[in-house]
């Protein structure tokens, strides 16, 4: 896999990623910083550390499987592997300016 196909693969699972909601927050995953890592892998097989803004999040597994499925419909991607991690711990300056300014914290 050259550099530009795992650009092109890791820019397709950050549009998918965006569309990926937790249901009682109105900001997507990834601008809410709750996605630490995409690895694209040569054999075309993805990595994905995520965390959530609590660890009792209720609707945790719901948010992981849908994750999971998106980023393997993602043209490129073979198999995704999502780990739930809780280091570093999340916080609102993880956020993308553009989830502060929607959840009013601008």
């Amino acid at each position: 896999m050259t550099q530009e196909e795992k650009t092109q693969i890791e820019e397709r699972i950050v549009d998918v990623l965006r569309t990926v909601f937790d249901p009682e927050i109105p900001v997507n995953i990834y601008d809410l910083g709750l996605i630490y890592q995409v690895d694209v892998k040569d054999d075309y097989t993805v990595d994905i550390d995520m965390t959530f803004t609590a660890p009792t999040c209720p609707a945790a597994d719901f948010i992981l499987e849908d994750v999971r499925q998106k980023v393997e419909a993602v043209t490129g991607v073979k198999s995704a592997n999502v780990q739930l991690v809780f280091e570093p711990e999340w916080d609102k300056s993880m956020m993308s300016e553009e989830a502060r300014v929607e959840l009013g914290l601008d």
